[in-house]
């Protein structure tokens, strides 16, 4: 199918919704022989941070000379950015040929009268036909949702079982407690891998460790707090971390350092198992990474900065990152959430840092929290509250409100479904800013 006709399919495949468990999966792959046993994983879990962490270790990875492929969600631009090896997306004429693959298993299955795999579990088995085919040495994989019953945790040949930050999301589907949203995540530990966590929750903690011993797992704590000599900033941050001195990343947020922090000790796990990192790599990696769409700084007067906070814990890194980085600043938000989110939590910790919020309906997104019924939430906790028919329009409200000041700046969060788009709004405007400028000169 060429890649008009995949997109199609693809984006017929949402009607089978989002099916915990891994039956279906597991036949899907088995008629595809089971592309994911022939390859080594880097399996990354949590509820914030991992698609950082995920971009520091396959970049370290690439930097030492390593074929490295990367499976992410959500994609924020192009649906292909799911499936990258060494940064760079599956080209649009093997998007097509490898999905056919996937499809015609598919549709055997159904024939048979099992149920029809999901988007996403169709996704996963085409990363391991592609990133198989492809020849990768080897593969980081960020989980969809959860662990335990996500489709990535298909896999049996991990290295490294990965833990970012573990809070409190997807509760409907995970559990209501913290604890039973750590067993969920802890459920990607295989036998014989190394296990690796950032510093965590007490609760979340044990967990973890529970699982390590029981499956006979090395575990590594990565905490943040001990990164010393910490410079942060928004185009660099320098921090030293064991033996590692004056490491410097470009990714901006202060909770970036922890990231960071893990990102380095996954690397020297890596190591023990047998890949040549060199410090160079290490270095140059960690530097290298870019992850749009986190904390990301995009245009000038005003200056805009493009977060996926959707959470709560999300919500506290974004404000902490607020207050460190802006506190002198005029702050306006263009937020919008999707409904299944605890938004007035959200709204209740960042609302204090802005001047003034504008709201919208994420575009494209059956889940999305309308823009009236969220700015009447705000106005609970804010005055200053108006409402955006379109992102254009959030945009363009936001550069009246700025009114030219150097010293506004315009945070754009909430949910990861618009930034994509909202990235593209705001580099089409600077683009025809600079033509214009260019051309009055």
């Amino acid at each position: 199918m060429n890649y008009k006709e995949a997109m199609e399919y693809v984006d017929g495949l949402k009607r089978y919704g989002c099916v915990p468990g891994l039956s279906s999966i597991r036949e899907l792959c088995a008629r595809l022989q089971n592309p994911q046993d022939r390859l080594r994983f880097v399996h990354i879990a949590g509820t914030n941070g991992k698609g950082s962490v995920l971009a520091y270790v396959s970049t370290i990875l690439q930097e030492a000379g390593y074929k490295v492929g990367r499976y992410l969600t959500p994609a924020l631009s192009d649906y292909r950015e799911r499936f990258q090896i060494n940064g760079r997306m599956i080209p649009k004429n093997q998007f097509g040929g490898y999905l056919e693959q996937v499809k015609e298993a598919a549709e055997r299955m159904e024939a048979e009268g099992l149920p029809h795999p999901t988007q996403f579990e169709a996704d996963t088995a085409l990363a391991f036909l592609y990133f198989l085919d492809k020849k990768c040495d080897i593969v980081v994989l960020e989980c969809g949702m959860g662990g335990l019953e996500d489709a990535t945790n298909l896999i049996k040949t991990t290295i490294c079982a990965v833990f970012a930050s573990v809070s409190m999301d997807h509760m409907e589907a995970l559990g209501g407690s913290l604890e039973e949203i750590a067993r969920q995540k802890a459920g990607i530990i295989k036998e014989n891998c190394t296990v690796i966590s950032c510093g965590q929750k007490e609760e979340v903690m044990e967990t973890i460790r529970r699982e390590a011993e029981k499956k006979g797992c090395p575990l590594r704590i990565a905490d943040g707090n001990d990164a010393k000599y910490v410079k942060y900033g928004l185009s660099k941050q320098r921090f030293t971390y064991g033996g590692h001195k004056d490491l410097e990343i470009t990714l901006a947020g202060r909770h970036q350092i922890a990231n960071a922090v893990l990102a380095v000790e996954v690397s020297e796990a890596l190591e023990a198992a047998g890949f040549v990192i060199p410090e160079r790599a290490l270095r140059e990696g960690l530097s290298a990474a870019k992850w749009p769409g986190r904390f990301s700084i995009m245009g000038k007067n005003p200056l805009f900065v493009l977060d996926g906070a959707h959470n709560e814990d999300g919500a506290k890194m974004l404000a902490q990152s607020v207050e460190y980085y802006f506190s002198h600043k005029k702050i306006i938000y263009i937020m919008g959430i999707l409904a299944d989110k605890e938004y007035d939590k959200i709204i209740r910790i960042t609302a204090p840092y802005a001047e003034q919020i504008i709201t919208v309906t994420p575009p494209h997104n059956p889940r999305a929290l309308g823009g009236y019924e969220l700015a009447k939430a705000a106005r609970e906790y804010h005055s200053g509250v108006t409402v955006a028919d379109s992102l254009q329009e959030a945009v363009e409200m936001a550069c009246l409100l700025a009114g030219g000041d150097r010293n506004t700046v315009v945070i754009v969060f909430g949910s990861l479904s618009f930034l994509g788009e909202m990235m593209n709004i705001i580099e089409h405007r600077d683009a025809i800013r600079r033509d214009f400028h260019g051309r009055s000169e």
